[in-house]
């Protein structure tokens, strides 16, 4: 019924594909088990036990020794226990081998398929597993398709298929079959349609995952990114940080000749970023984060955590962005709300206000910024262009 060659089967699939050959065998004892209850009545109370040292299948079935028989399928009286063996007590099972002639055929069968069923199970298990170790990584894959906006790309050194929805893609990039592109694994999920792993281009975790690929000295932990507020095709700020006295985090970032900055820029399809280096005082922060607008004046309300900006009337517009885009990101790299001033609209009175503190920051440096809140209040845009 169930040879050597089936049982050297399963040693090849454990060697080969890694998979445990134990939990095929309980399988399909389960399964076999199963399949002898049908053929000869669910009542009787059965097992199947596999051998693989001898090569051997055995059926056993099994009743409980009663004082009284109610169910003679399951139930065996004490004195017809004690017939076999004397020894037997009340409460015991008694054993007894079943032939496996005419079941030979139905195992063979029902063997094949629980083997077949839970090869394809543990092998997309396995897949999973492995996948799983990706997930937050940045992975080169290949264009397969593209189905009306949808892209499909194949992992690396795997069969495995990538999902990359249109929300997903930077605004403005074309993919043609064959292009070899660099994604993030957002998240990789085990369904009834099988495994599933969305990949993504415009969020914050691909341009973290870029700096970690090409500035070596964010990948060991010289300089850390603090934040990122993105608009995926328009511009990203990232604030960067180090507490080694030796390290500009600007400069390391931009690299020589503004090599490190340019690939990672390449990569974003263009993409402005506006690095930012990272204060603990936030007011120093969020006038960086408002780069490469100019900057007065900084207020904050604590209670509200929110803040009032002036800046020179010609920056208003470039301090607010076009659509409003730079205040906001700068909003959500700093996790305060902003509120953009022009400085001739601000009287005396209102700078001397004593529910905010305010700083003056006079220095003429370009800045910029990452997280927070969007919302704005009295902010009206100009009709200049962000630069």
């Amino acid at each position: 019924m169930i040879n050597k060659d089936f049982f050297q089967a399963l040693d090849d699939l454990e060697a080969e594909k890694k998979i445990d050959k134990e939990t095929f065998l309980k399988t399909l004892e389960t399964a076999l088990t199963s399949a002898y209850k049908k053929m000869y009545g669910e009542a009787k109370s059965a097992m199947v036990k596999l051998n693989p040292e001898k090569a051997t299948i055995k059926i056993y079935s099994y009743k409980t020794i009663v004082a009284e028989v109610e169910d003679p399928d399951k139930e065996i009286s004490l004195a017809e226990a004690k017939l076999l063996k004397k020894s037997y007590k009340l409460g015991e099972e008694v054993m007894t081998e079943e032939s496996t002639k005419d079941f030979g055929r139905i195992a063979a069968q029902t063997a094949k398929q629980v083997v077949m069923q839970k090869l394809k199970e543990m092998e997309r298990q396995m897949a999973l597993s492995e996948l799983s170790e990706k997930e937050d990584e940045l992975m080169t894959t290949i264009v397969k398709r593209n189905d009306n906006g949808t892209v499909y790309v194949q992992l690396s050194n795997s069969n495995t298929e990538g999902v990359m929805l249109p929300s997903d893609q930077i605004p403005g990039e074309k993919f043609n079959v064959g292009d070899r592109v660099k994604v993030y694994v957002k998240k990789i999920k085990d369904s009834f349609k099988g495994t599933q792993i969305q990949v993504t281009r415009s969020n914050i975790g691909f341009v973290r995952k870029l700096f970690e690929l090409e500035i070596p000295e964010i990948a060991s932990g010289e300089v850390m990114i603090k934040n990122i507020s993105r608009d995926a095709g328009n511009r990203t700020k990232v604030a960067v940080y180090t507490d080694r006295p030796n390290i500009d985090p600007i400069g390391t970032c931009v690299g020589f000749h503004g090599q490190r900055i340019d690939t990672i820029t390449a990569e974003l399809n263009g993409e402005k970023i506006d690095l930012i280096e990272y204060s603990d005082d936030p007011l120093e922060y969020i006038a960086k984060a408002l780069s490469p607008a100019k900057v007065i004046s900084v207020e904050t309300n604590e209670s509200l955590h929110s803040s009032r900006v002036i800046v020179p009337d010609d920056k208003l517009s470039l301090a607010i962005g076009k659509n409003g885009q730079n205040v906001r990101l700068a909003a959500r790299l700093t996790g305060w709300k902003i509120e953009v001033k022009p400085e001739s609209s601000v009287s005396v009175a209102e700078v001397k206000e004593p529910e905010y503190e305010l700083t003056d920051l006079n220095d003429d440096d370009a800045f910029s910024g990452l997280t927070g809140i969007e919302e704005l209040e009295d902010i009206t845009p100009l009709d200049d262009d962000e630069e």
